[in-house]
């Protein structure tokens, strides 16, 4: 599965954004899931959150591997070489999702 194959949409920039992607193909026909990434304040962006579409999704471990692999794939397009944002994954992932 390529994530930029089943890309609907994608904003990235330093304060953040998200991408969304069509579930159609992974056999959940109709269905979307999102990642996404909110600025906390001083440069430093928060983990990336998931959502999806159906009901109850993060009891499910199929959409729990999907919604991991979206979520590496958006820090790949959002962290690519930018000094100031660059992090490990799971070092980004053990920051709040949100500052609010």
């Amino acid at each position: 599965m390529k994530m930029k194959d089943i890309t609907l949409r994608v904003r990235v920039s330093h304060r953040g954004g998200g991408i969304e992607i069509a579930l159609d193909t992974l056999g959940f026909e109709d269905e979307k899931m999102t990642a996404y990434q909110n600025h906390l304040g001083g440069g430093m962006l928060g983990r990336i959150g998931n959502d999806c579409t159906i009901e109850d999704w993060s009891d499910n471990d199929v959409l729990l591997g999907i919604a991991d692999k979206l979520s590496k794939y958006f820090y790949s397009l959002a962290h690519h070489d930018e000094e100031w944002v660059r992090s490990l994954f799971k070092e980004n992932q053990s920051r709040p999702l949100s500052a609010y």
